[in-house]
C-alpha cells in the first residue's frame, strides 16, 4: 500500500466575484475557532457587519493579483508545490491537495486518498507557526471527515514547522537575492496577525502577553504560542541572512475590528520605519508558504504604496516559498520523518536563535 500526503492549506474563493468571495468568507468566518465567541454574536457581526460589505471590497483585491490563466495564486502555486512533492517522494506515496475553506475541499482529498488505498496519511497543514485558528481548525476538520468512514486510516500529524531546518534555509535562499538586489536598509519579517485573546487561549502554562519579551524564552510553556513562533522563525532567518540586530524587526499584519491584536502592527511599523529614515525595504512573510492576497495585495501592492507615502524610496516583497525546489525538498523530507510513525511525537520546546 501507498502511503498518503495531505497538504492542506487555508483557502481562497474559486472565483474574484463579490458572490464568490461572500461564500468563502461564510465558511471561513462561520468556524468557531476563527471568529471565537458565542455562537449568536458570531451570527450578527458576520451577517450584518461582514458579509454585506466586505465581499466587494475583497473581491477587489483578489481582482489585483488573479491570474488570467491559472486563477488564484494560493491555489495555483499549492498545485504546484504538491507536484513537485509528489516527484520527490515517489511512487510509493500519493500526494493530495486540500483547503480548509473552499476548493479542492478536505472531503474531496480524504476520498483522492482512500480511492488510492493509501493505509495512512501523513497530513501537513501548511502553517509554519501554529494557531488554533488555522492549524487547530484544520485537524478537526480533517478529524471528523476521516473519522466517517468505516475503515479509519491512521493519521501522522505534522507539528509547527516555523523552527524546522529546511523550511528556514528555504526562505533564506529565496530571501537573500532579494534583500542584497534592492540593498535593502532594513528587512521586515511581517506574519499574519491573531487577536490576543486567542494568543492566550493557548496558553497551557499562564504568563502569556505578561511582558514585552514573554515570547524571547525557550521551552515548553511556548510550544502552542503563535507569537513566539513567529518571532524564533524571524530570529533564525534573519542569522542566516547574517542581518546585524538593528536591520531587521517583526510585525503583525492583517488585523481586523477594535479588539487588541498581537504587536507592533505592520501598518504602524511601516511608517515608523520611513521616519527614521529607512528607504529601502524589504518585507518577508513566513507565515505564508505560498503567496497569497495577504503577501501579494496586502504588502506587494497596499504596503508598498502606504510606505513610499510616508517617504520611503522602495518597498520589495520576498517571494514566499510557493514551489521552490528547495522547499519542495525540505517538505518531502518532513514527510518521510513521520512517515511509519517514525518521527517524534513530543513537540520540541522552542528553540531560541541569538
Amino acid at each position: 500500500m501507498a502511503t498518503g500526503l495531505l497538504l492542506v492549506n487555508l483557502g481562497t474563493p474559486d472565483e474574484p466575484t463579490t458572490g464568490a468571495v461572500r461564500r468563502y468568507l461564510r465558511e471561513f468566518l462561520s468556524d468557531p475557532r476563527v471568529l471565537d465567541m458565542n455562537g449568536v454574536g458570531r451570527w450578527f457581526l458576520l451577517n450584518l457587519v461582514i458579509l454585506p460589505f466586505r465581499p466587494a471590497k475583497s473581491a477587489h483585491a483578489y481582482r489585483q493579483i488573479w491570474d488570467a490563466k491559472r486563477g488564484s495564486p494560493l491555489l495555483y502555486h499549492s498545485r504546484d508545490l504538491a507536484a513537485a512533492v509528489a516527484e520527490e517522494l515517489g511512487t510509493t506515496w500519493h500526494v493530495a491537495l486540500a483547503m480548509r475553506y473552499g476548493n479542492p475541499s478536505i472531503k474531496s482529498a480524504v476520498q483522492e486518498l482512500v480511492k488510492a488505498d493509501v493505509d495512512r496519511i501523513v497530513v501537513v497543514p501548511l502553517y509554519p507557526q501554529y494557531a488554533s485558528s488555522s492549524t487547530g481548525s484544520t485537524l478537526e476538520a480533517l478529524a471528523r471527515e476521516v473519522s466517517s468512514y468505516w475503515n479509519v486510516r491512521a493519521l501522522e500529524i505534522v507539528p509547527a514547522f516555523f523552527d524546522d531546518d529546511g523550511f528556514l534555509d528555504a526562505f533564506a535562499e529565496i530571501a537573500k537575492p532579494k534583500v542584497e538586489e534592492l540593498g535593502a536598509d532594513h528587512v521586515l519579517f511581517s506574519f499574519h496577525g491573531l487577536p490576543e485573546r486567542q494568543i492566550a487561549k493557548s496558553d497551557e502554562h499562564g504568563g502569556c502577553l505578561a511582558t514585552d519579551r514573554c515570547c524571547d524564552a525557550p521551552g515548553p510553556r511556548l510550544a502552542w504560542c503563535y507569537r513566539a513562533q513567529s518571532y524564533a522563525t524571524a530570529r533564525s532567518i534573519a542569522a542566516r541572512l547574517a542581518l546585524p540586530d538593528d536591520r531587521w524587526s517583526v510585525s503583525f499584519q492583517s488585523r481586523l475590528g477594535k479588539v487588541p491584536w498581537i504587536k507592533p502592527y505592520t501598518d504602524v511599523v511601516l511608517d515608523e520605519l520611513a521616519k527614521k529614515g529607512v528607504k529601502r525595504l524589504a518585507v518577508v512573510c513566513p507565515a505564508f508558504v505560498a503567496d497569497c492576497l495577504e503577501t501579494l495585495e496586502e504588502i506587494g501592492i497596499r504596503a508598498r504604496a502606504q510606505f513610499k507615502d510616508a517617504g520611503g524610496d522602495e518597498l520589495a516583497l520576498v517571494p514566499s516559498l510557493n514551489a521552490h525546489p528547495s522547499w519542495a525538498r525540505a517538505l518531502a523530507a518532513i514527510a518521510r520523518r513521520y512517515e511509519r510513525g517514525s518521527a517524534s511525537r513530543a513537540r520540541p520546546a522552542l528553540r531560541v536563535v541569538d
